[in-house]
C-alpha cells in the first residue's frame, strides 16, 4: 500500500463527508496553516542558527513529547501511575511546550478515542483514512456522535489536578508562550542566538515536527504493524512511530491495555520506548509510584490461546482494513 497515494486519495472523501454533515474548522484550519508556513520558514533559517541553537531545538523534540507520552498520556489520561506534585507540575509545563491544547482537552479526546476507537464516536476514527486520523480530523467539525459521547463522560478528575485547571485557565495563551517564545528567550539570553532564528527554528520547525510525530500515533500506529496482541483492533506495533514519538508507537499492546503505565509489554532493551524509563527513573527517585502494568493479563491471555489452540479452537479473525470499510466503519460490500 502506498502510504502518499493513500493519503491524497482520502482527503476528498474527508471534505465530502464533513462538508455535508458539520462543516470545516476554519479556526483550526487557518492556525495549523500558519504554524506551518512558520515552520517551512524555519527550515530556510536552519543554516543561521548556531549549533547550540541547533542542539536546543532537538533537545526539545523529547522535552516536549514527554510532555505528551508521560504527562497527559499515561498519566493524566489513563491514571497509570501516581505522580508527586513537584513532577506534576514539570511535566505540565513540558506539556506546554508541546502546545498541543490543554491537558483537559487532550485528556478528554483521548479517552472519548478509546472508549469509542474506530467508531463514529472516536475523534480521529482510522477507519475514515489515514489522512483524516492523522490531521483532517482537526479540519472539520466534529461529528456529533463524538460530541454527545465527550459530554456523557466525568473529567471531573482532570479540573480536580490544579496543574491541570492552570493550564486550562490560561488557555491558549500559556502555552503559546511556552512553545513559541520561551525556547527563544532561552536561545538569545543564554548563547547570544537572534531571536527570530530561533522562534521559527526551535519554536515553529520543532513545534510542527512533533506535532506530526504525535499524529502518527493517530494515523500509521492505527493502520500499520503486527497486532501480536489483539487482532480484532486496528491499533498495531509500530517501530517508526515509537522512535519518533518517543516511545508510543507499540499501540497493540497500548488499546489492548492501556491502564499500563508503560504502553508496552517490554521496555527500552527490548522496545523502544524511553518515556517507560523515565518514569522509571522518576520512580527510583520517588517521584513515581503506583505504577500499573498489564503484563498479568497478557500471560493469563497467552495462556487461554495456547490452551485454545491445543483445543482446535479456531482463532478470531482480523479486523477489515480500513480501506474496506466505509466512512462509517461498515465493511464495503463485495
Amino acid at each position: 500500500m502506498d502510504l502518499s497515494r493513500k493519503m491524497v486519495e482520502d482527503i476528498p472523501k474527508v471534505i465530502s463527508h464533513y462538508w455535508k454533515t458539520g462543516g470545516f474548522n476554519w479556526p483550526m484550519i487557518i492556525y495549523i496553516s500558519l504554524v506551518h508556513s512558520a515552520a517551512l520558514y524555519g527550515v530556510a533559517k536552519l543554516s543561521d542558527c548556531s549549533r547550540e541553537t541547533l542542539l536546543w531545538a532537538f533537545i526539545l523534540w523529547p522535552i516536549s513529547g514527554f510532555g505528551i507520552t508521560v504527562g497527559v498520556h499515561r498519566l493524566w489520561s489513563h491514571r497509570s501511575y501516581e505522580a508527586h506534585p513537584a513532577l506534576r507540575c514539570l511535566l505540565m509545563l513540558c506539556n506546554s511546550v508541546a502546545n498541543q491544547g490543554t491537558i483537559f482537552h487532550w485528556a478528554r479526546d483521548h479517552r472519548v478515542h478509546h472508549k469509542f476507537s474506530e467508531t463514529r464516536a472516536d475523534p480521529h476514527n482510522a477507519t475514515r483514512g489515514f489522512f483524516y486520523a492523522h490531521i483532517g480530523w482537526l479540519l472539520v467539525q466534529k461529528d456529533p456522535e463524538v460530541v454527545k459521547a465527550g459530554r456523557e463522560m466525568d473529567f471531573s478528575d482532570l479540573l480536580a489536578d490544579p496543574f491541570v485547571a492552570f493550564q486550562k485557565k490560561l488557555d491558549p495563551w500559556f502555552t503559546l508562550y511556552m512553545s513559541f517564545v520561551m525556547p527563544a528567550q532561552v536561545a538569545s539570553y543564554l548563547w547570544g542566538e537572534q531571536f527570530w532564528n530561533a522562534f521559527f527554528v526551535c519554536g515553529a520547525l520543532r513545534y510542527v515536527c512533533v506535532l506530526h510525530f504525535t499524529w502518527c500515533v493517530n494515523s500509521a500506529a492505527h493502520l500499520y504493524g503486527d497486532h501480536p496482541y489483539d487482532v480484532m483492533s486496528y491499533p498495531a506495533e509500530n517501530p517508526f512511530v515509537s522512535w519518533v514519538a518517543v516511545g508510543e508507537g507499540w499501540h497493540n499492546w497500548h488499546h489492548k491495555y492501556p491502564f499500563d503505565y508503560a504502553a508496552s509489554e517490554f521496555g527500552i532493551s527490548s522496545q523502544f520506548n524511553p518515556s517507560k524509563l523515565l518514569i522509571d527513573i522518576f520512580a527510583a527517585l520517588g517521584l513515581v509510584w503506583g505504577r500499573k502494568r498489564g503484563t498479568a493479563a497478557w500471560q493469563l491471555g497467552r495462556t487461554r490461546r495456547i490452551r485454545d489452540k491445543a483445543n482446535g479452537v479456531p482463532l478470531s479473525v482480523p479486523a477489515p482494513r480500513p480501506w474496506e470499510v466505509t466512512a462509517e466503519g461498515g465493511k464495503k460490500m463485495e
